[in-house]
């Protein structure tokens, strides 16, 4: 991401929010946005661009695990603009994680999504879904 993506990235993110039927407080993705740019954070942000046009996004939290010596990369939100679906381009920004974090060390890439989403066919060509059941609970509102 660059500085210069802001307004784009924006946009895509209003798309994806709205594909999972939520909304992120105003601050809250303002403090992403920023911790995407700043190299000392763990939140590395990746664009896709079609031409000049960005027409999709990853974020990705990179963190210690207890079970490997590498850094392990948790893919947390991924989308590509509806009109451009189709195109490989979710597989193109999953492919870019799995080649920097080959790259780089890492020692493991998850991800997680709903049951029911339509992406789950791309997903399934990289790895099967496991049986780990999530447990969310919220802390703070």
């Amino acid at each position: 991401m660059r500085p210069t993506d802001e307004a784009d990235w924006r946009g895509l993110w209003d798309g994806y929010n709205s594909f999972y039927e939520t909304s992120v407080a105003p601050d809250i993705t303002s403090r992403t946005w920023q911790r995407m740019l700043d190299p000392a954070s763990p939140l590395l942000g990746r664009m896709a661009l079609v031409g000049d046009t960005p027409v999709g996004f990853s974020l990705s939290v990179l963190h210690e695990g207890t079970w490997v010596a590498g850094p392990i990369c948790y893919l947390e939100d991924l989308f590509v603009d509806p009109a451009c679906r189709g195109r490989g381009i979710g597989r193109t920004l999953i492919r870019d994680l799995v080649d920097r974090g080959t790259a780089q060390g890492w020692a493991t890439l998850y991800w997680h999504t709903r049951e029911n989403n339509p992406a789950r066919r791309l997903y399934d060509e990289f790895v099967k879904a496991d049986d780990f059941v999530r447990y969310r609970m919220q802390l703070q509102q």
